[in-house]
């Protein structure tokens, strides 16, 4: 057995126990809807994650997973959500920063955290998972949680060791980080995920900033780009949720409340270990050129990124609330 599938089982075996307790009484079924940004390459994992609340429940609730853009565009997931187009997804609030005033700080700003025990710190006991909540209660959204992902990182066309060689190329880039290259005079546009293998195999893009190794071999974005650079901004680099709209959670009886929370926790554990050690076996599987971003330009890219976090907090009281939080851990943590 490999590390990967051994981190697999150990987290699997964590939350069986608890999934194992919910009660069989009897219910009409619910199906859910429920569309997430991934393609293929993450089929197994939401397998898993529909089959625990459909045995969790005893059948009376069943989880109907959709791939990236199926029912409704990514970047539209949360409105959908909202008004009901779906009944739940697994989405990136970077997708949404425009609709919800603390979006850019849920999906993980660049620095925000540097390890995944911090970032569970930040959001289980720091509060910004309240936050977080409040702000989706807002549009008629039931917030689950928290999905961290493993490294954010660049892959490009052409090899890359400075912010200088940048300049000359085309970036695919979330909102918060756009502004960061841009500061740079490094070009970028947004694509979703669906689209990015078709943006690099035509030269519509040459480099993407997405996810880590793992991610980019089950989209095959190796075929078309094999040069992969650490930036060292922040790590987890990205954070998913799971959202459910809000008529449809307090439609649950509190049995399958419980149900549903206790299967996001599994997923998410499981999520974040496939992410992980995806990215450990897909980093030696010889099909990228790995690079470090040198040390200097990381830590430009960071200072950069002090300016985000003062305009984020500038857009509501709820978000000066979150910054504080953010940056009294990194004062705790030696990083401010």
């Amino acid at each position: 057995m490999n590390r990967r599938n051994i981190l697999k089982a150990a987290a699997a075996g964590a939350v069986a126990a608890p999934l194992a307790m919910a009660s069989t009484s009897a219910f009409a079924t619910t199906n859910l809807r429920m569309q997430t940004y991934w393609g293929r390459e993450a089929s197994d994992v939401f397998a898993a994650f529909g089959g625990d609340v459909r045995t969790a429940s005893n059948g009376t609730l069943r989880v109907r997973h959709f791939t990236g853009s199926s029912l409704v565009p990514d970047a539209e997931m949360f409105q959908a959500v909202s008004n009901g187009t779906i009944d739940m997804c697994q989405g990136y609030a970077g997708y949404w920063p425009g609709q919800l005033d603390i979006a850019g700080i849920e999906s993980g700003l660049p620095g925000a955290w540097t390890s995944y025990d911090e970032a569970q710190y930040v959001f289980r006991h720091k509060g910004l998972l309240e936050l977080i909540r409040e702000a989706y209660a807002e549009n008629n959204v039931h917030y689950m949680g928290p999905i961290f992902g493993g490294p954010f990182d660049l892959l490009t066309k052409e090899p890359v060791n400075s912010l200088e060689d940048l300049k000359n190329m085309r970036i695919r880039a979330t909102p918060a980080v756009a502004r960061i290259l841009q500061a740079f005079d490094i070009p970028t546009v947004f694509l979703p995920g669906s689209e990015l293998y078709v943006g690099l195999s035509t030269g519509t893009i040459d480099g993407v900033i997405y996810a880590g190794t793992n991610e980019y071999v089950g989209m095959k974005l190796y075929e078309v780009a094999k040069h992969y650079t650490s930036l060292g901004m922040v790590y987890p680099g990205y954070c998913d949720q799971i959202l459910v709209n809000m008529d449809v959670w307090n439609a649950m009886s509190e049995e399958e409340q419980k149900v549903m929370e206790l299967a996001y926790e599994k997923h998410a554990s499981h999520m974040n270990t496939w992410m992980v050690s995806g990215s450990i076996d897909a980093g030696g599987s010889g099909k990228f050129e790995m690079n470090k971003l040198n040390a200097e330009d990381s830590a430009r890219l960071r200072r950069a990124a002090e300016v985000i976090w003062e305009d984020e907090a500038a857009k509501s009281e709820r978000n000066r609330k979150a910054i504080d939080i953010l940056k009294e851990t990194a004062l705790a943590t030696g990083r401010a």
